[in-house]
């Protein structure tokens, strides 16, 4: 619940200039969350948030670009530890794993935030990646390919 309560934190101030905590309460009360302000400010503090001017006058929560960095770093670890080979489908990317591993890397797909993709559904050695197009598709399969050759 955490751990999608601040993926959902992490959307809306993407996607919306949020000033306050009350403004982000009140998002997340219409994402289905039920918050505290405490519970909200602890998220602030977990996630690394930080003002940034948006227009001259307010302020707005934005992502440390570090946080984003550091975890990056973890869910690669993942990709290259578990990745074993990948082929498309149109614009269904289809991922081989070492056995057992398939839902770490499907989680650090998801968790790495691509736009391109929409979704992932792992089995034991199998990940199945809803892209949102073909070309979108190739572009995955790019990033995944410079990212397990580093």
């Amino acid at each position: 619940m955490k751990s999608e309560r601040h993926q959902k934190i992490l959307e809306i101030i993407r996607n919306k200039p949020v000033c306050t905590q009350e403004e982000l309460a009140k998002e997340l009360e219409l994402a289905g969350f039920s918050v505290t302000q405490a519970t909200v400010s602890r998220d602030i503090r977990e996630l690394r948030l930080f003002k940034v001017g948006s227009d001259g006058e307010k302020q707005r929560y934005s992502a440390s670009p570090i946080t984003d960095v550091q975890k990056n770093d973890k869910f690669i670890r993942v990709l290259k530890e578990g990745f074993v080979s990948m082929d498309m489908a149109q614009n269904i990317l289809v991922i081989k794993t070492v056995s057992g591993m398939a839902m770490a890397v499907a989680a650090a797909l998801d968790a790495m935030d691509w736009n391109e993709i929409v979704g992932c559904i792992a089995g034991d050695d199998t990940i199945m990646c809803a892209i949102r197009t073909v070309d979108d598709t190739f572009k995955v399969m790019d990033k995944l390919k410079r990212i397990i050759q580093r």
